[in-house]
């Protein structure tokens, strides 16, 4: 049975820079400023699809401490994340380092996921055999097994390829 994750820092809210590596205004900022941090482009575009490939055997792992984790169940509801994409609401799980997405990995079974870093993506390998490495990167990394999106539209594409069919956006 095939399982997505996917990551919510960088991957399902856009970053501050240009470069799509700073966050600071979600992480370093107030409440407020979290929940104007848009979402990624074209994720709401997306990811509806493949919860429905996946029949919505999706989980979001993100590592964050209490502090943002709090502002990230903020910026889900405010977004309406669950309603729009099809993913059940408790299918988020938060760990306090990024090694240990590889555990949840695990437990739940997920055969693909989608991160915005190579150190997590490296953590999975064995773990997950999909793995995405998600967004603009500092420089040109591939991360052991994994394969490069730079988007979303390319991460819907190079996921459903993967399960063997067209995304539909």
């Amino acid at each position: 049975m095939q399982k997505l994750g996917i990551d919510i820092g960088r991957v399902l809210i856009a970053p501050d820079a240009p470069n799509g590596r700073a966050d600071t205004s979600f992480i370093g900022g107030t409440l407020a400023d979290a929940l104007a941090t848009p979402p990624y482009l074209g994720m709401f575009d997306v990811v509806p699809s493949l919860v429905q490939r996946f029949e919505g055997r999706v989980w979001l792992v993100s590592k964050a401490g209490p502090r943002v984790q709090e502002k990230t169940r903020h910026w889900l509801r405010h977004h309406r994340f669950f309603e729009r994409t099809g993913i059940p609401s408790v299918n988020l799980r938060f760990c306090l380092e990024r090694a240990q997405k590889a555990g949840h990995c695990a437990s739940l079974g997920i055969t693909h996921f989608i991160d915005d870093r190579p150190d997590v993506l490296d953590h999975l390998e064995g773990v997950v055999t999909h793995r995405f490495l998600f967004g603009p990167q500092r420089k040109p990394v591939g991360s052991r097994g994994a394969e490069a999106v730079i988007d979303w539209q390319a991460a819907g594409q190079a996921v459903m390829a993967r399960l063997g069919g067209p995304v539909t956006a």
